[in-house]
């Protein structure tokens, strides 16, 4: 696996560990639907949490959550409509958050972005 793909897959378990250290339930993680991803599934009461998780070595190219694209929102907010009409009841709110990780030699910094966007 190339460097990038483990350290995206190292930023998810520090990001699924920070959510359910701040009493947040993951109810799935990689959530596929068509061509859509959902890196993690939470909930917090009575609230679905869509988390992307964005991880980097370094600020260099900018932060983490300015990698997020309109195409790739289009797709999280089709494969969180699947997911929400499949898996979650009718009086149920959701939103959609990032959480951006910078992971390096010196040390590891989590900013936890609530409503990063919105999907209507």
């Amino acid at each position: 696996m190339a460097d990038h793909n483990e350290l995206g897959k190292e930023g998810e378990k520090i990001a699924v560990n920070y959510l359910l250290k701040n009493g947040y339930d993951i109810l799935t993680t990689n959530y596929v639907y068509l061509k859509g991803e959902i890196d993690i599934i939470a909930q917090k009461g009575n609230t679905i949490v869509i988390v992307e998780v964005k991880t980097r070595s370094t600020l260099d190219f900018g932060d983490p959550q300015d990698f997020l694209k309109p195409a790739q929102i289009k797709r999280l907010v089709s494969t969180a409509d699947h997911y929400i009409e499949h898996h979650a009841g009718d009086d149920i709110e959701a939103r959609f958050d990032i959480i951006a990780i910078i992971k390096n030699k010196a040390g590891t910094k989590v900013e936890h972005l609530e409503n990063a966007f919105y999907h209507f």
